[in-house]
């Protein structure tokens, strides 16, 4: 069994987690680790790093055929849906109509969902049931009670299974301080510090807090029940924040209490009525709060001395303030560097014989080239500012270079070098970035899908070792129905024997041919053990199991235990008509099952299978099988089914006898002779050429009776070959 966790890593997450594998669930979780915290999850699962509104998980459901799906991932603070309700709603709705829509697409047979006691706002009809008013006071909790509407609608269109809970104040272990439980945790982390706890109001606000294991063990409850609809999941019992204080004070001393104003919006009294899920699901919290606060605080202490001991051996590495400052500066510090060299060229006498070339394009070009266009700029300001000094240098004056057209062309060239050097590169960064963000983004699905991969071809191996390793699977029955492959329908039935025995794990088999008017059954072919003081004939009113397989056509069970009766049958039907009954005795206890029944219906299917081939065959070389103008096989049609005979006889200790006439042609009785056999003796010609006939399932016992039966006819025979039964 399989089951997805969303939001499987976050704190009620973690303990429905853990609770499902204990139960011998394999375990996946979908988180965005924005709450979520990987070693809440201790054990072996499956993790996907991605928020439920991702496309990405449709492969997730596409490469596991889950059986339940939990949903718990949301944005659970109430302040940030105020602040930021579109955040709220994307996570919250959205998320959860994709994942619906994936349950629903991928045949998931259980979908639940955590909405919360936010849907019910302010109503003060305390304790509140699932049929009072929704007036949610937050985006929160109205996104809870349209994920509720949702769940609902997916039922009624789609058929999905959908169960609801809302929950009261949840707590307990590895709880954060955001939520609607929250001050639990929050208190706990501020007593455990030595830090002042503080109340909003009097503190007589109360809140039906419930353990998050309780939590956890109704939703596992739920999902191979029948519940559907909306369900509160609460203790149905009050609890004031003064008495969660008092009670924390009694494990740990609490430093002080600071009472403040009430919050705006908050409620005073929040209690919900729990009586449907008890009735319906046969559930009720196990912990009280008592309880529950000291497993909390044990937790809570334990993570506190671990953090502790963890603090005072990690040396905490930032990158320096020197150097953060030196990153953002270096880039204008190098530019001045590169100035101050240009203008120290342009001034001294260096350049008097290389006076035709400009260094401060050069300088331009290789600052835009390095840091971009910010960078080019500055260094067009800088060389504009130095090619006014020279001029003025040279003796001109500030105003008469505003009336020069030879200055203004140069300052444009310096711009234009600057503008097209500095976005060219900058163009070329974007299209590098661009690139480089899709090629991260590209290897991430690589990965993703990769990691898919690498998990359905470890599904598929383990499948394939267990198909293999399996007694009765698919491939084995294969294989040993390749004994089957055969044209002659003795053959057939004899090896049917040894197949049943095989892949049903039982000694006893017996196969009984059925006469065409399904008045009268005979055996043809059984196991060693097989009861020797069986009837070799049936008549099938006698037998109410017989009955029931012919009129039927199913597999009959001996559900009673009845003594008289195999303890299983099954069919051999060929062209819609039943032609023989396989039954099986000394099945073990654990065997006597639903999955047995339905392998021993698959052989039984099998063997109709390969004696329809065989019948085929028969049929359409029926022309070939017998003397012309009689009922007599030729040679080696009769020699084949003597062979098959005479395997019985090794395999199975299954007797036969071969008769024939002592004196006269036995030809020209033929045909008075084939209306006194059975539909299992068949008259041929053997390895001499002589008329005889194969009296199937005969033993010596009964040679006395069959000879006296032929003489009475005027047919005087005598044995030619047979095989005794042997005791």
């Amino acid at each position: 069994m399989k089951v997805l966790i969303t939001g499987g890593y976050g704190f009620i997450g973690s303990h429905v987690a853990e609770r499902f594998h204990k139960e011998g669930y394999e375990v996946y979780i979908i988180d965005n680790m924005s709450t979520g915290k990987l070693d809440h999850v201790t054990f072996k699962h499956k993790g996907y790093q991605l928020a439920v509104e991702d496309s990405k998980c449709e492969e997730v459901f596409q490469a596991n055929q889950f059986d339940t799906v939990v949903h718990l991932a949301a944005q659970a603070n109430v302040n940030t849906s105020i602040t930021n309700p579109q955040l709220d709603s994307e996570s919250n709705v959205l998320g959860l109509v994709n994942i619906l829509n994936l349950a629903q697409k991928f045949k998931v047979k259980k979908f639940i969902f955590a909405s919360s006691a936010a849907v019910y706002g302010t109503n003060d009809q305390m304790p509140l049931t699932e049929e009072a008013d929704c007036d949610p006071i937050s985006p929160y909790g109205i996104s809870k009670w349209v994920g509720e509407s949702y769940c609902l609608k997916w039922q009624e269109l789609y058929g999905l299974d959908t169960t609801c809970f809302r929950f009261s104040n949840v707590y307990g272990p590895r709880q954060g301080s955001s939520g609607e439980g929250g001050v639990i945790s929050i208190f706990m982390n501020r007593v455990l510090s030595g830090q002042t706890l503080y109340v909003y109001g009097d503190g007589e606000q109360t809140r039906d807090f419930i353990y998050v294991e309780d939590v956890a063990d109704a939703i596992f409850r739920s999902s191979y029940s029948k519940l559907s609809g909306v369900y509160n999941l609460s203790t149905n019992m009050k609890c004031s924040v003064n008495a969660i204080i008092e009670s924390i004070g009694g494990m740990r001393a609490i430093e002080s209490v600071i009472h403040t104003d009430m919050r705006p919006g908050d409620i005073t009294h929040s209690i919900l009525n729990n009586a449907k899920v008890k009735h319906e699901l046969d559930w009720s919290p196990m912990y009280g709060i008592e309880e529950g606060l000291q497993r909390t605080y044990g937790w809570f202490e334990q993570k506190q001395a671990e953090l502790e001991s963890t603090a005072s051996t990690m040396v905490e590495s930032k990158p320096s303030a020197v150097r953060q400052w030196l990153k953002k500066y270096m880039p204008y510090g190098e530019n001045l560097l590169a100035f101050v060299l240009t203008a120290w060229l342009s001034l001294s006498q260096i350049t008097n014989d290389y006076s035709a070339i400009d260094i401060k394009l050069f300088y331009i070009t290789i600052i835009g080239i390095m840091y971009g266009s910010r960078q080019s700029i500055l260094a067009v300001a800088l060389s504009i500012g130095l090619f006014v000094y020279q001029k003025l240098l040279d003796g001109r004056e500030l105003v008469s270079l505003l009336y020069d057209t030879d200055v203004f062309f140069q300052i444009a060239i310096y711009l234009f070098i600057g503008l097209v050097v500095g976005y060219a590169i900058e163009r070329k960064n974007a299209v590098i970035q661009s690139a480089v963000k899709t090629k991260d983004e590209l290897e991430e699905r690589y990965e993703f899908l990769n990691g898919m991969y690498r998990e359905v071809r470890e599904v598929k191996d383990e499948l394939q070792l267990r198909i293999l390793n399996s007694g009765d699977s698919f491939g084995k029955i294969y294989s040993i129905t390749k004994e089957l492959e055969s044209l002659e329908p003795e053959t057939v039935f004899n090896s049917t024997v040894n197949v049943v025995k095989s892949i049903m794990s039982v000694e006893s088999v017996a196969i009984y041919s059925v006469n065409p008017h399904g008045t009268y059954m005979r055996l043809i072919a059984h196991s060693n053990d097989y009861d020797a003081q069986a009837a070799k004939s049936l008549r099938v009113e006698e037998h109410s199991s017989m009955q029931w397989v012919l009129q039927e056509g199913k597999v009959f069970v001996n559900k009673e235990l009845d003594s008289s009766a195999p303890l299983m049958c099954a069919p051999i039907i060929y062209n819609g008509a039943i032609k023989a009954v396989i039954t099986i005795d000394g099945i073990a206890f654990n065997k006597f099952s639903l999955y047995y029944q339905n392998l021993f219906k698959v052989t039984s299917e099998l063997v109709s299978s390969a004696l329809t081939r065989a019948f085929a065959y028969i049929e359409a070389t029926e022309s070939q099988r017998y003397v012309p103008g009689t009922s007599i096989l030729r040679k080696e049609a009769f020699a084949s089914i003597l062979e098959s005979k005479r395997l019985a006889r090794m395999n199975h200790n299954t007797p036969y006898l071969v008769v024939g006439q002592t004196e006269g042609r036995f030809e020209e009785y033929a045909d008075k002779v084939a209306g006194m056999l059975r539909e299992t003796d068949y008259i041929g010609l053997n390895e001499d050429e002589k008329v005889v006939i194969l009296l199937s399932n005969t033993s010596e016992e009964d040679a006395s009776y069959v000879l006296n039966r032929f003489a009475s006819r005027g047919l005087s025979l005598q044995i030619v070959d047979g095989v005794l039964q042997h005791d």
